[in-house]
């Protein structure tokens, strides 16, 4: 098993909260973090667009990521939402096996 970061954007500082405190407390994950509003840009359907997101920042395990990916995918409000992974090759070994633990069925 391995610790992941799993990083999506939302549209609004609310869909942002309630998704990170659903992902805890429906236990893939440990432990999700709002972080400050960001400017994206990027091309949708062809044009040019800016928007302010709200990106959360998700800690939990490799085994977890599935589960992790369709809670997401059914509460988000994009029709293409950002939900990338990459592991956490280093960290405080206490805190990854509190991920570990925390990621873990209830």
């Amino acid at each position: 098993m391995a610790v992941i970061a799993v990083l999506t954007n939302l549209p609004d500082s609310d869909s942002a909260f309630n998704m990170a405190r659903e992902l805890v407390q429906l236990r893939p994950a440990a432990c999700a973090n709002v972080l400050a509003p960001a400017t994206s840009f990027y091309v949708w359907e062809g044009k040019a667009e800016q928007a302010t997101e709200f990106p959360v920042l998700i800690k939990t395990t490799d085994l977890r990521y599935a589960e992790v990916e369709a809670a997401i995918r059914a509460r988000h409000p994009y029709t293409l939402p950002e939900i990338i992974a990459w592991p956490i090759t280093h960290g405080l070994p206490e805190y990854l096996r509190w991920v570990e633990q925390g990621s873990q069925t209830a």
